[in-house]
């Protein structure tokens, strides 16, 4: 096997023989072997135009829907029924901001600033999960979002541990392993309404009831309809479609629902023995484009606090720029 210098030396652009500009066909062929033998592309290699484009725009949305995400469970903070709810929820919210962190530092490597992937999001020319876009009305919520987003968010993002570009499949690593801690803690908060008095259970459902079409839409649109889709995994970015991650995600929550003692809110779910999946019912997908649009539940409030945080925070990034030139001043005129 090539040692990593190796491969490295091999993808990065070179110049012909007679000295001219790089051989783009010959860097194609080989980002093209790289992608069909499974070796990672890092930042210094050599890679399409289009390719670079997809990781920005799939690892900003990324990065902002952790950012975003932050707000329907922080909304909840204050008033957690314990102290130990208010901990652990305090310590979930921080990761988010930590996952927003590495995310966008990946995407950094490919030559994209934060502050110019903060002003895409912020002027509404990059986009954000969907799932944000709804309220969390009761503290039921914030389990229904733990065990049913965060646990469809690990099922889309565990393959990306295994992406074609270097720094974003190691970034999700980390990222998937907190993921998992998210969906077992929201698991665990049903439950513990789940067995609770009957008007517990009945939060719970109803959390259930509000969140589970919302947490099927995250995987994105079907596969016939998805414009990126086909390209991303021909790539590797992605390992598998939509529509495969959508199912995966249906079979492993039909179990666990039994388990907590809560209903699936679809009367078509159930198991087909001949494809050895339960099938289930038809996705409003009206609902998830009027989403996409800025039309949901949500979408004004969560830009305007994302905008409101975002300028109340200016005086922080200027003092640590400050601090940052004033460190590199000292450390030059000391070397002098």
């Amino acid at each position: 096997m090539a040692t990593a210098a190796a491969q490295h030396t091999a993808r990065t652009p070179a110049h012909d023989a007679r000295g001219g500009a790089p051989d783009t066909d010959a860097h194609q062929r080989a980002f093209d072997a790289a992608i069909a033998a499974d070796e990672r592309i890092e930042p210094r290699d050599w890679m399409p135009d289009a390719y670079r484009a997809t990781l920005i725009r799939q690892i900003a949305q990324h990065a902002h829907s952790e950012i975003i995400g932050m707000q329907p469970e922080a909304n909840w903070i204050t008033r957690a029924p314990s102290l130990r709810r208010k901990a652990i929820l305090m310590a979930k919210v921080q990761d988010e901001a930590g996952h927003g962190l590495y995310l966008y530092s990946a995407a950094e490597t490919l030559g994209v600033s934060r502050d110019e992937l903060l002003d895409k999001l912020h002027s509404g020319r990059q986009k954000y999960s969907s799932i944000f876009n709804y309220p969390t009305l009761t503290w039921a919520d914030v389990g229904a979002i733990g065990w049913l987003v965060d646990g469809a968010a690990i099922t889309n993002q565990v393959p990306l541990c295994r992406c074609s570009y270097g720094p974003y499949a190691r970034a999700m690593v980390r990222i998937c392993k907190e993921e998992s801690f998210h969906q077992r803690q929201g698991y665990e908060l049903l439950l513990a309404l789940s067995r609770g008095t009957p008007e517990q259970h009945a939060m719970a459902q109803d959390a259930v009831n509000r969140w589970w079409w919302p947490s099927l839409m995250m995987f994105g649109p079907p596969d016939d309809e998805s414009e990126h889709s086909a390209q991303s995994m021909a790539w590797k970015i992605k390992r598998h479609s939509n529509d495969e991650l959508r199912q995966r995600f249906v079979d492993i929550c039909v179990p666990q629902a039994e388990s907590l003692g809560l209903t699936l809110p679809d009367p078509d779910l159930k198991w087909n023995e001949e494809r050895g999946h339960y099938d289930f019912g038809p996705i409003d997908w009206d609902e998830f484009w009027q989403v996409i649009k800025g039309n949901g539940p949500c979408n004004e409030q969560r830009m305007a606090q994302r905008r409101r945080a975002h300028d109340e925070g200016a005086w922080v990034r200027e003092a640590a720029a400050a601090y940052a030139a004033k460190h590199t001043h000292d450390k030059e005129a000391r070397r002098g």
